[in-house]
C-alpha cells in the first residue's frame, strides 16, 4: 500500500488593496517654477498621445550557406557474423546424456543411452551411466540398477576412453524381471547422468509401458553398442 500523505493547511497573508484612481484625477503634472501640483488642463496643454504602430516581428535569419555536420551512421543491414543458434545447455561436467527411442522384443524393453562431450575440452569416461528412477514428485524410487547385460546385448565392462569435443559413447539400459520381484514399481521419470558426480538430466516416461519396473540392467560406456 502506498504511503498516505496528510494534507496541511497553509496560512497566507492578506493581500494589500490597491486604490485605482480614475485617469482624469491621476494625471497631474509638476510645474517647473512653482513646485505646486497643478491639475491637468490648468497649465500647459498635455499633448495627445500619439498612436504607435506595433513593431513587426524580426525577419527569420537567412539560411546558413553551410549545412550543419551530420554524424556518420552505419547503414543498417544484416549482421555479417550472426550469433549461432543455441544448441542446449551443457552441464559443468562437459558431458550430457540423452535417451533414445524405446526398443521392444519378446516382452522386454530397452533404450540406448548416448553420452556426448558437449564441452570444449577432452572428457574422460570410465565406467557406467548413473540411472535413478523417480516418482511423481521427483522422489527416488527403490529400483535396483545392475551393471549387467540383457538380451539386447552383453556387458563388456568398463573401458577408459577420452572423448574429444563432440565425440560420443553408448550404453544399453534394459528392463528386466526377477523371480523374487513381486509387485512392479511405477516410475514417472529417469534421472540420467554420465557418472554419479556429473550433471544429471530428467527424462519423463509418460506414455510408455516402461514406467513399470522391477530392476534395470545397464552396460558400461563403449564406443560401440554391445552385441547380443
Amino acid at each position: 500500500m502506498g504511503e498516505r500523505v496528510r494534507g496541511r493547511r497553509v496560512r497566507t497573508g492578506r493581500r494589500a488593496s490597491v486604490a485605482v484612481l480614475p485617469a482624469a484625477v491621476a494625471a497631474v503634472v509638476l510645474t517647473g517654477c512653482s513646485g505646486f501640483l497643478v491639475p491637468a488642463g490648468e497649465g500647459e496643454p498635455v499633448p495627445a498621445p500619439t498612436a504607435t504602430a506595433e513593431a513587426p516581428p524580426p525577419p527569420p535569419p537567412p539560411p546558413s550557406a553551410t549545412p550543419p555536420p551530420v554524424a556518420d551512421v552505419p547503414a543498417q543491414g544484416p549482421d555479417p557474423s550472426p550469433a549461432p543458434a543455441p544448441t542446449g545447455e551443457c552441464p559443468a561436467s562437459g558431458a550430457v546424456v540423452t535417451m533414445g527411442e524405446v526398443l521392444a522384443t519378446m516382452m522386454s524393453r530397452a533404450v540406448v543411452l548416448t553420452l556426448t562431450n558437449c564441452g570444449s575440452k577432452p572428457y574422460r569416461v570410465d565406467g557406467y551411466p548413473s540411472v535413478q528412477a523417480l516418482g511423481e514428485d521427483g522422489e527416488r524410487l527403490p529400483v535396483k540398477v545392475n551393471p549387467a547385460g540383457s538380451q539386447f546385448g552383453r556387458d563388456q565392462g568398463p573401458e577408459a576412453l577420452t572423448l574429444k569435443p563432440g565425440a560420443t559413447v553408448k550404453s544399453m539400459l534394459a528392463w528386466v524381471s526377477t523371480q523374487e520381484g513381486g509387485e512392479l514399481v511405477m516410475a514417472d521419470a529417469l534421472e540420467l547422468a554420465a557418472a554419479p558426480d556429473a550433471g544429471a538430466r530428467v527424462y519423463p516416461l509418460e506414455g510408455h509401458d516402461i514406467r513399470y519396473m522391477d530392476e534395470l540392467n545397464i552396460t558400461a560406456w563403449r564406443a560401440e553398442l554391445p552385441g547380443g
